[in-house]
Order: C-alpha cells, then sequence, then structure tokens
C-alpha cells in the first residue's frame, strides 16, 4: 500500500503519528512562510503544512504544484492552530517531511468542489472528474447502501438473486425497445429488456418460489429527469401468494430501507384506491405529505349563468390554507401557470375568505354571498384561506388542478424533501382504451391478472369496468415500485391476448413459451418491481436519477463522454447484414 491512511480518518489522537497519504490537490494556498495544501481522496480532505523556513526546496515544490495533482506525502500529525469544525480532519494537519508528485494535472474544466462552477452538460463530459466531488461521491455510496440492504433483507426473507438474460425475444406491447442485431443469425433481431417478465414467471413455474434481481433493464422512451434509456430495478416474485403478501412483505423492504439507509421508521402504508386517487389528486400517484384534496363544485356552482361553470363536465378545486392575502400578481402567475400547454387549463378562478369572514370571488357576478358561503363550507375554508377552481372536461381538469395543488404544495413549503410519506394505490383499472388504434391496451402489462370477482366482466365485454390486481407504491408522489398479481391460467392468459388484438398465431409466436409453460403446473404468483434509481434519490432528496448514476446519459440519450450512440463502420454492418447507411 502507498498510504498508511486515508485522507478522511486522521483525528486529533493521531497526533505526533508519522503517515504516509495519497490524493489530489485540490486546493493551495501561499501564505509566504507557509504554504498549505488540501488533499482529498474518496474520504474526505487533509490539510498539508509546508514551511519555508524548516524546509525550503520542500514548500517551493509545493507551490509548483496545481489544482488535481497526484500527489504522495509523508509527514508528522501535528494538531492545527486554526482549526476548521466542518472537516472531519478539521483538528489536524500534516507537517510534510517529503512528498512525490505521482502525477501532474492539466487545469480541470470546473472546479472540484461542493458547489461547483461546471453546467450539467460540462460535468455530463467530464463525469470522471465529476465524480470526484464529495456531493456526488455520497449520491454513490449512497446508491451502495440501498442495494446492499436491499439484498440483506431479501436473503433473509428466504429470497434467491438469479441473473437473466440481457438479449431476449422483441415484444409489441410497453414502450420501443432496443433492438440489437445478430451476426449469426442474418436478418434477425436480440432486443434489450424492459423488465425480466416472463423470465420470473418462469422461475415461478420452475420452482424458485422467492426471486430477486437488482438488474439492468432498457427502454427506447423520451427521457426526462426521472428517466434514462438504461435503468436499473430492483425485480421481485413470489409463488403462492396472493396481494396482499406482496404489500406486506416489500412494505416490510422499504421500512427496512429507511430505517437502516436513513434512520427513520416509517408506519404502515395506507392504502388507496386507483379511483379515490384520481377523484381526490387528480393522478394515480398522489403526493400525501400534505393534504389540500380536490372538492368537486358542481352541484354548487352549475347553473347559476357562469357559461364557464355552466358548460364544464367538472367544478373542481382545492382550499390553499392561509393564502387569502395573496396579491393580484400572484394570483395572476398561478393562472399563467394553469394556462402553460403543459399543464393544460383555460383559466383559473378563486375566491378569498377573508380575515372577517367575507368572502371575494373572481366571479362576484354569478354568485351571491350566500353561494359563496356555500363553497366555503364545501371546501372548509376559513379567514384566511383561498379557493382555487378548474373547470372543464374532467380527466383535463382533473390533471391541470394536480399540477396547481403541487404547485401550492412547492410554494407554500410542503414538499419537503426530508419528509417522507408512503402508500399502496390498489385496484388499477386492467384495461385502457386508445381511440387513436380503436382497441384496449394492458394498463399495466398482457399478464397482469383481474380481480378474481371482475373476471366475469370480461365475458360480459364489460372491459373497462375491469380492476386489475395491481398496486403501485408511491412515496412523495413518486411511482417507485409497481406490479401485480400474474395470470397462471392458460385459457386467462389467452382471454387477455385475445382482449388486446392478438391472433392465436401472433399470442404463440410471440409468447408461446410462457403459455406452453403453463401447461405444466404454473403455482398462483405475483410480483413487483422498484425503480431503484428513483428510489436512491428519493432517499437523497434529489429531483433526477442522473445525480446517482455512475456514468448516465443526458436528456438526448446520448453518453457526452464516450460520443455514444455514434456510427459504426460499413465492414461492421455488412457483417450484420444490415444495409449501409449513409448520411
Amino acid at each position: 500500500m502507498l498510504r498508511t491512511h486515508t485522507c478522511g480518518e486522521l483525528r486529533i489522537t493521531d497526533v505526533n503519528k508519522t503517515v504516509t497519504l495519497c490524493g489530489w490537490l485540490q486546493k493551495g494556498r501561499d501564505l509566504g512562510g507557509m504554504t498549505f495544501i488540501d488533499l482529498r481522496d474518496r474520504y474526505g480532505i487533509t490539510q498539508l503544512a509546508f514551511n519555508t523556513e524548516t524546509n525550503p526546496a520542500l514548500c517551493e515544490k509545493a507551490r509548483k504544484c496545481g489544482r488535481e495533482f497526484v500527489l504522495k506525502v509523508t509527514g508528522k500529525v501535528i494538531e492545527r492552530s486554526s482549526k476548521n469544525k466542518i472537516l472531519t480532519t478539521g483538528e489536524i494537519e500534516i507537517e510534510v517531511t517529503d512528498f512525490d508528485i505521482l502525477n501532474e494535472a492539466i487545469t480541470p474544466p470546473f472546479t472540484i468542489e461542493e458547489h461547483t462552477d461546471g453546467g450539467d452538460e460540462l460535468r455530463m463530459k467530464y463525469r470522471y472528474l465529476d465524480l470526484r466531488r464529495t456531493t456526488v461521491r455520497a449520491n454513490l455510496e449512497l446508491r451502495h447502501q440501498v442495494s446492499q440492504q436491499t439484498r440483506k433483507f431479501l436473503d433473509e426473507q428466504n429470497f434467491i438473486e438469479v441473473e437473466t438474460p440481457v438479449l431476449i425475444k422483441s415484444t409489441p406491447e410497453g414502450a420501443r425497445d432496443f433492438v440489437v442485431p445478430s451476426r449469426m443469425n442474418a436478418g434477425e433481431f436480440y432486443a434489450l429488456p424492459q423488465s425480466p417478465q416472463t423470465f420470473k414467471q418462469l422461475l415461478m413455474i420452475s420452482g424458485f418460489d422467492r426471486y430477486y434481481q437488482i438488474v439492468k433493464c432498457f427502454r427506447d422512451e423520451d427521457l426526462r429527469a426521472d428517466r434514462q434509456p438504461e435503468f436499473t430495478q430492483i425485480d421481485c416474485e413470489m409463488s403462492f401468494v396472493e396481494q396482499e403478501d406482496i404489500l406486506n412483505m416489500f412494505e416490510g423492504l422499504v421500512k427496512h430501507l429507511f430505517k437502516q439507509v436513513k434512520g427513520i421508521d416509517i408506519e404502515n402504508l395506507p392504502r388507496m384506491t386507483y379511483t379515490d386517487a384520481m377523484k381526490f389528486y387528480g393522478c394515480d400517484k398522489p403526493d400525501t405529505r400534505f393534504e389540500m384534496k380536490f372538492v368537486e363544485l358542481n352541484d354548487l356552482a352549475k347553473g347559476k349563468g357562469f357559461p364557464v361553470f355552466d358548460n364544464a363536465e367538472l367544478v373542481v378545486g382545492v382550499n390553499a390554507k392561509g393564502c387569502s392575502e395573496y396579491t393580484r400578481k400572484q394570483l395572476d402567475e398561478l393562472t399563467e401557470f394553469v394556462k402553460r400547454p403543459q399543464v393544460g387549463a383555460t383559466g383559473l378562478v378563486y375566491a378569498r375568505v377573508n380575515a372577517d369572514g367575507t368572502i371575494k370571488s373572481s366571479v362576484d357576478k354569478f354568485y351571491d354571498a350566500d353561494a359563496l358561503k356555500m363553497w366555503a363550507q364545501k371546501f372548509d375554508a376559513k379567514p384566511g384561506d383561498l379557493i382555487l377552481i378548474l373547470a372543464g372536461q374532467a380527466d383535463k381538469t382533473r390533471k391541470a388542478l394536480n399540477e396547481l395543488r403541487l404547485e401550492m404544495g412547492t410554494r407554500l413549503g410542503l414538499r419537503d424533501v426530508n419528509k417522507f410519506s408512503c402508500l399502496w394505490v390498489v385496484d388499477f383499472p386492467l384495461l385502457e382504451f386508445n381511440e387513436e388504434e380503436n382497441r384496449y391496451f394492458a394498463m399495466h402489462h398482457p399478464f397482469t391478472s383481474p380481480k378474481p370477482e371482475d373476471i366475469k366482466l370480461l365475458d360480459e365485454n364489460k372491459l373497462g369496468e375491469v380492476r386489475a390486481n395491481a398496486y403501485d407504491m408511491v412515496i412523495n408522489g413518486v411511482e417507485v415500485g409497481g406490479g401485480s398479481v400474474r395470470i397462471f391460467n392458460k385459457n386467462l392468459q389467452a382471454k387477455m391476448f385475445e382482449i388486446l388484438g392478438f391472433t392465436k398465431e401472433e399470442a404463440q409466436a410471440q409468447f408461446g413459451f410462457l403459455m406452453n409453460a403453463f401447461e405444466y403446473g404454473a403455482p398462483p404468483h405475483a410480483g413487483i418491481a422498484f425503480g431503484f434509481d428513483r428510489l436512491c434519490s428519493l432517499f437523497g432528496g434529489a429531483d433526477s436519477i442522473r445525480d446517482f448514476i455512475a456514468f448516465p446519459k443526458n436528456n438526448s440519450g446520448r453518453d457526452v463522454m464516450i460520443d455514444a450512440p455514434s456510427s459504426i463502420d460499413d465492414k461492421q454492418l455488412k457483417e450484420l447484414s444490415i444495409a449501409v447507411m449513409k448520411k
């Protein structure tokens, strides 16, 4: 070992020890008679001291070192006269007696400090430098801890980790596949897995009744802060279980992770139906760190001569407590917010409940004081509160009000990243109708079982009423995990493929291997997959999963560090039987 200690472990109790450290020069300070260097490694920072009077040659050598030079230093641990309470090593420094420059470095394109001056794209281009920063390293250490604790919990519950194939068959359902040409099978392609779904079901048929895998998955879809073309799942499956067994088991996993990683005790997770989530929050992943539930106002608002409300399918709003003093400028900002294309509302109606109990609204022309008082009662609005109302087509309006609710939660400081509110959302629709293609699609995937009591609705062709035996775990408005009880009966699975528009031949061609396996005694089984990157970013208090991935892609799906994807030469294309593409 080139070093005796790391740059993060020496303390006041180590004074007078002779030590050797290795690391990168974070910054240097020349004070004339003394030169100081902050030496950094993965574990922390230690200050080095060079004295001009006692060793002028060594001091001069130190002055010539630049940022990110790789150094090896030997010296004596001494107590610092000016202590740094921020650093764990801030009570000591190293009085250097010898040092070597292991490698020189050019000036980095951004400062490698907690608050860097580098933008996102620049730091991604030089990601290997960004990873030297304490904040980024801490994110990956947290990711490692979540991984370790996940394995610990599942191992203790008798799960077995099994690797499933990365080169698989492309399927038409779900997101777009990344495809891989086969040189040995000209004109044919593998796909990279969007999930190990069929393989984990086959493992259940094989008798591996408790499986898990922390696995890479791939989806060729549009990107945003919480999406990457390649991402990691905690993928799990169990046999001889019902929905409640899955919820209890993986509620236990999440409680374990919060306790071991964050030191937080999480209470039992409440269950909310999909119908209630949409009715009271306008989305299937509600942020329940704060209340502000939707209140429907059709019965009190319609039929009073106000065309916006009279012509609307739904009039609905929220009570922003304590916001009655919002200025006209603030209300105009909220109006512009809901009219943004990504929100989609046409306008905003408000009603203030003043301190004296009187109510002033933006539609006083159509509603008298008694009518507005009834509004306030329905919203449980007290003096000082502000009622915000949207109207229009039901689904679109709920979606827009969800965005407004979240915006108000942010403005009021109700979405604290250090506060966690977890729940299960259950009883999703099994199918959703696509108007463009004029057919039903599986809301989760084709292997999700209907609720047993709703199976008869499939035969009655009441497809929109069928509920799925499916569940999502939501934390702070983020879907961190989702799964379902699987279909394990061949006839029911064939029925599902038929509903989804597969011919018997297409179903056999795509999923015949699974259907055939059902013939050999498939047990009842169910599973779940957690978005590992999302879970880590949630624990780390960040919006973007990129901060918790060592080498992420940008919003265009590019790795700007290695410049991928890239073109390949004509010879490779010919070997793969792919026509040469010229730009």
